[in-house]
């Protein structure tokens, strides 16, 4: 019984310890994400789009700026990535979903 009780508690050592891994290595995947997409805040759209491309779609935010849509799949994960932008067509804010 004693070796069960051991064996139990070596498993729940060794799964408490794996979740915590995958979130930290999910969390430096959030903030690399974020890291890279800031790095277009201020900058013109044309900008954006020689190094992301053209967006897969555009909308309109609550606010009446424009949005550029880009979708991606990885590993069979949805990411989406928009970009919001101001009347005079430069990038002032970004949500990104899924991405990493």
């Amino acid at each position: 019984m004693k070796i069960f009780q051991i064996f139990l508690l070596i498993t729940f050592i060794f799964l408490f310890n794996g979740c915590e891994t995958i979130n930290k290595k999910s969390d430096e995947a959030v903030k690399k994400e974020n890291k890279k997409l800031s790095q277009f805040i201020g900058q013109p759209v044309s900008e954006l789009k020689i190094v992301m491309g053209n967006p897969d779609s555009e909308a309109k935010s609550e606010t009446g700026s424009k949005l550029l849509i880009y979708n991606t799949k990885k590993y069979g994960i949805k990411c989406e990535r928009k970009f919001e932008i101001d009347n005079n067509e430069m990038v002032i804010g970004f949500i990104s979903k899924g991405c990493f």
